[in-house]
């Protein structure tokens, strides 16, 4: 249970994230948002993995060696937590905030899922199908009240589903990374050293003058400290007692906190539909939670709490 309560909430920091954005300084960008972010989440997420980790490969008796595929799925996590960041903003942008984040966040699992299957044959469980099932349809339910007369722009819906994707392979690869015997830690810290590298190439690209203000200082440590360093931390450390289309599908409490906070902090309104299709998202997580077991791979290794 306790891996379940730590990526539900990792996925309840995720979830401040539009908030956040919301109350930010004139002058920020999706963009711009997104590369300070990456490099400072990404490089507090690298110090504080790396580190932990080491302590933890000192206390197996054989440590994983950093073999060229090990080195290519840790470079995979990285490029695809950077990627994330500009297809989820390309949806919200082209589809509205409400479409595109349930979209990119909605396609998360079932990709996670069948992602999974393709490497491993082996089918999700009942209970997380019955639980992707109650989530999808909340998730639908949610789509149709924020997509307006004209709906969500084709564009838009490719870069949530871009977004979906890049979570989904990610969450794979820090799955096989974990079975080949490498520790949370290092698999995290791994991820936010190369999404740092990535967002700091693109910095020089984007317009960082809000950093200045006050504001724009104290969003920049959450959305980067926060939503990145001890969320991702989180996720990582519940992945390795989880299967990855399970974690993912936990991870849809971010827009149940998004919509939440919406109502609470900005003042948003939901309509019926929308509560409804709330409703029947935390159904899915609460059945999920109640189901969840560790995958039925032995553990190569053990982590302290």
């Amino acid at each position: 249970m306790i891996p379940v309560l730590a990526v539900l909430a990792a996925a309840v920091l995720f979830g401040t994230t539009g908030t956040a954005q919301a109350l930010g300084p004139d002058g920020s960008t999706p963009l711009s948002v997104g590369v300070a972010r990456l490099v400072i989440g990404g490089t507090a997420l690298a110090v504080i993995g790396l580190g932990i980790g080491r302590g933890q490969r000192m206390r197996q008796a054989a440590p994983p060696r950093l073999t060229r595929r090990a080195f290519a799925l840790m470079a995979i996590t990285g490029v695809c937590l950077a990627a994330y960041q500009p297809l989820f903003f390309l949806g919200t942008a082209r589809s509205g905030v409400a479409v595109g984040t349930v979209i990119a966040l909605g396609s998360a699992p079932v990709l996670a899922g069948l992602l999974e299957w393709a490497l491993t044959r082996r089918l999700p469980s009942r209970a997380w199908m019955a639980a992707t099932a109650l989530a999808t349809i909340g998730v639908a339910l949610l789509v149709v009240n924020g997509g307006g007369s004209d709906g969500a722009d084709p564009l838009g819906i490719m870069g949530s589903l871009g977004a979906g994707a890049s979570f989904a392979v990610f969450a794979n690869a820090q799955r096989r990374l974990m079975d080949a015997g490498w520790d949370p830690f290092t698999v995290a810290g791994a991820m936010g050293g190369g999404s740092a590298i990535c967002g700091a190439c693109a910095a020089p690209f984007t317009d960082l003058g809000w950093l200045a203000a006050p504001d724009g200082l104290t969003l920049s440590l959450w959305l980067g400290l926060a939503t990145i360093a001890v969320a991702y931390t989180l996720f990582t450390w519940g992945l390795q007692r989880l299967t990855a289309a399970t974690a993912a599908t936990l991870t849809l409490a971010e827009p149940l906190t998004a919509g939440v906070l919406g109502v609470l902090v900005l003042g948003e309104t939901l309509t019926d539909t929308a509560i409804v299709g709330l409703v029947v998202l935390a159904a899915g997580l609460v059945l999920l939670a109640a189901f969840s077991r560790a995958p039925r791979d032995p553990e190569p290794y053990a982590v302290e709490a």
